[in-house]
């Protein structure tokens, strides 16, 4: 694809020879960070997903989805509790760790939740939840939580915008 200036844009219809475009056009949509936990056969696991959205207040419900491609989609399938973690701006090296691998807690410091859910400290926010629901959808399967308990604090958010990492300042 080549550079454009703001006022053109590139019209496509998706299909199989259209991917790199269309992951392109979901990457102009800036995006908060999280690392998601579960505790697993192997041990704690970790993902990083930007698939994360707020559903419902009453009850509390969150959602995000997984790729079944993704070699660590059978804990999280069989995930019944996990915990969402909003990074923090700070947290990229721990981002970075955790996308190259999935077992990454095992070399960092974190503590178990009454569930044995792995939670890590300094994040933004953190939903501890059970899962509720797991829906088809296409490549991915879309998990819906109730969160069970929220910690949070103030700080500068990890983002994802373009393929790049990054913050907002407020």
């Amino acid at each position: 694809m080549t550079m454009q200036s703001p006022d053109q844009s590139t019209v496509f219809s998706p299909d199989a020879n259209s991917s790199r475009q269309l992951r392109d056009a979901f990457g102009k949509f800036a995006t908060g960070v999280t690392l998601i936990t579960a505790p697993s056969v192997d041990g704690p696991i970790a993902i990083v997903a930007n698939s994360f959205s707020s559903v419902s207040l009453d009850p509390a419900l969150v959602l995000w989805s997984v790729d079944r491609d993704a070699r660590r989609f059978r804990y999280f399938e069989a995930a019944d509790h996990y915990a969402i973690h909003v990074l923090a701006a700070e947290q990229h090296d721990i981002c970075k760790r955790a996308a190259r691998d999935g077992h990454m807690l095992n070399d960092h410091t974190h503590h178990l939740n009454a569930d044995g859910v792995p939670l890590i400290d300094h994040c933004l926010a953190r939903f501890e939840c059970r899962r509720v629901a797991a829906h088809d959808a296409g490549d991915h399967v879309i998990i819906v939580g109730q969160v069970q308990r929220t910690e949070m604090r103030d700080g500068q958010p990890l983002t994802f915008f373009g393929g790049n990492f990054g913050s907002v300042t407020s």
